[in-house]
């Protein structure tokens, strides 16, 4: 891939987390103050805390692109917690006095952390994650992939209507799925490789992991 090939599918995959992170805001802002403490769709966790998982996670990722030497054998050393035996173990926590409004404030603070990481990084950059080495394009499909997915589990609990666009949806399924189904819809199959749901000939899946790491001439969110 050519360096303005790389650089404007940074773009581009910062230009969908901008506007699936914005489109994800909204849609939960209109959520009750009452339920907040709900599970959230079929995770453990309740609402609240699937919305910290969710900024600790771009939170996490924008770290990750941020030293001059990103490393690519570990995290960079946060201190990642639980607050209850079960819970998510975060270095991001909202402050519970602010409300759903600074819970969401979070939220978008920690997506445009991200977006700015993968606008800036130089695209040769290289840096670790549990499931593959990757580049700033990789980090911005995985916070699309945590964004889209958290927010259907969220908007169950939270008896919201979440229905995102097509194109993110396809080009993180292309960038980190690459062995999904081909000719279906994009967000259902993403869900389905997120084991969210079944497709048709596909039963839903009970384990499943994305590919982060970079595939020569990979441009599938350019």
């Amino acid at each position: 891939m050519s360096a303005t090939t790389a650089t404007g599918a940074a773009q581009l995959a910062a230009d969908d987390l901008h506007q699936v992170v914005r489109l994800a805001v909204s849609t939960l802002r209109e959520a009750p103050e009452s339920a907040w403490e709900g599970r959230a769709g079929s995770l453990e966790w309740n609402c609240w805390e699937t919305v910290e998982h969710l900024a600790d996670d771009l939170f996490a990722y924008a770290v990750q692109l941020g030293p001059a030497a990103p490393p690519t054998d570990g995290e960079v050393p946060f201190v990642w917690e639980a607050r209850r035996p079960g819970g998510p173990a975060n270095a991001v926590h909202a402050d519970r006095s602010a409300g759903p409004a600074g819970l969401l404030q979070v939220l978008e603070a920690c997506g445009a952390l991200l977006v700015a990481m993968v606008r800036t990084a130089a695209p040769e950059t290289r840096a670790y994650h549990p499931y593959g080495v990757s580049d700033p394009v990789g980090f911005a499909a995985m916070g699309l992939v945590e964004t889209l997915v958290h927010t259907h589990d969220l908007a169950a609990g939270l008896g919201l209507a979440w229905e995102p666009p097509a194109g993110p949806c396809a080009r993180a399924l292309a960038r980190l799925f690459p062995e999904a189904p081909a000719g279906t819809p994009p967000w259902p199959t993403l869900l389905w490789a997120t084991g969210r749901t079944e497709l048709p000939g596909h039963p839903r899946r009970t384990s499943w992991r994305w590919d982060g790491t970079v595939r020569a001439g990979d441009a599938a969110l350019g």
